[in-house]
């Protein structure tokens, strides 16, 4: 299972990304962007050190100057062996330098750039005290699109991804639910969605009863009984791409409340997905949702937004949310993932990655909405 292999990624296409990240800095005023380890530079150079320390590491871009990657001469053989390398100047410092004094060349002194959300303080800090005049604005807030429209090779990861979080479902309907704790059932999530190629496992909620009605909930000690609702949202990477997935099961018969509830939350999902196509408001998505919730009187129980994007991270722009009116885009691939939340009774969620196309938005989880009866 998970053999399958994606199209690997070459040193054009990063050379590509490189140049597009550039244009959108320069639109968006920008002198240029310093980029950290984490998803960007992974996005941007396909480098990805086997760890992130307190070793400075920067990619530094500009629209006059040569994309130049920064490393510890210590992880400079890493740094050569990604696949980006060829569009890219590298250059090194050692330990007992100050690694800021030789980041400073590289950048242009009172310019402002953007840098990644995930850079350590000290290194900020540091570049901060090395050219005092520059100034910087996080990538979330200076390109929030970066890494949001996924080309035809990402999306095929996403799809791979999608699916193995659909197998895992599909086999988690044959598992022992009453009597076992939320661990014992999350343990088989993780289970299976490494059996089915995630080579990282990032969340396996498991929210029994009462527990179904926190949305974060981690699995607990709780003994799941006859009766008991449960939450499942689960979902990690398969080949560098994520999954996110969530389906509510029921333990025995249902109640009527349950049903209808779960119906509720059924149709939302079905008109958020409905009102996805190029063009839209990221914030219509979310209210499309919500007026189901909303006019069957559960509106004050849905407590968090309709969804997020994914990617590289399983949380990552765009969001649909109220206020966020950047339109849809063919290839922005996002939950969709209304809720309803009735404290210290249950909780009722159902989550699909979709990505929007020219006709519309497809589903990137495809098992059934429909309440599902486990034992």
């Amino acid at each position: 299972m998970g053999a399958e292999q994606p199209v690997a990624f070459t040193a054009d296409d990063y050379r590509a990304r490189i140049r597009r990240a550039v244009d959108e800095a320069t639109d968006a005023g920008l002198a240029g962007l310093l980029i950290t380890p984490g998803p960007d530079l992974t996005y941007l150079t396909g480098y990805r050190p086997t760890a992130i320390t307190e070793r400075l590491t920067v990619l530094v871009l500009g629209q006059d100057t040569e994309p130049t990657l920064l490393v510890p001469v210590l992880e400079r053989p890493d740094a050569e062996a990604a696949t980006g390398a060829p569009a890219l100047t590298l250059a090194d410092w050692r330990d007992g330098q100050d690694p800021y004094a030789v980041a400073a060349p590289l950048l242009k002194p009172g310019a402002r750039y953007g840098i990644s959300d995930s850079t350590w303080a000290m290194h900020l800090l540091g570049l901060q005290h090395a050219l005092p005049e520059t100034t910087y604005a996080s990538l979330t807030q200076a390109l929030p699109m970066l890494r949001a429209v996924k080309d035809p090779h990402e999306l095929g990861r996403l799809a791979a991804a999608g699916l193995a979080a659909d197998e895992t479902f599909r086999q988690m309907l044959g598992v022992r639910f009453a009597g076992r704790t939320e661990n014992e059932v999350a343990a088989d999530l993780a289970r299976l969605l490494r059996e089915h190629g995630h080579n990282q496992v990032d969340f396996t909620v498991v929210g029994s009863g009462p527990n179904g009605a926190n949305p974060h909930h981690e699995a607990g000690d709780r003994t799941i009984a006859e009766g008991d609702m449960v939450v499942l949202d689960f979902g990690g990477l398969k080949f560098g791409y994520g999954s996110d997935t969530t389906r509510t099961v029921h333990v025995g018969e249902p109640t009527d409340e349950e049903r209808e509830v779960h119906d509720i939350v059924r149709r939302a999902q079905q008109a958020g997905f409905d009102a996805v196509a190029p063009g839209v408001p990221c914030e219509e998505i979310d209210r499309a949702a919500r007026k189901v919730i909303t006019d069957a009187g559960y509106g004050e129980y849905f407590i968090h937004r309709t969804g997020h994007g994914i990617g590289l991270t399983t949380h990552e722009p765009p969001y649909l949310v109220e206020g966020e009116r950047r339109p849809l885009v063919p290839g922005m691939c996002f939950s969709i993932e209304p809720g309803i939340y009735l404290p210290g009774r249950f909780g009722v969620r159902i989550e699909d990655i979709v990505t929007c196309t020219p006709d519309g938005g497809r589903r990137l989880n495809n098992t059934p909405h429909e309440l599902a009866i486990v034992s």
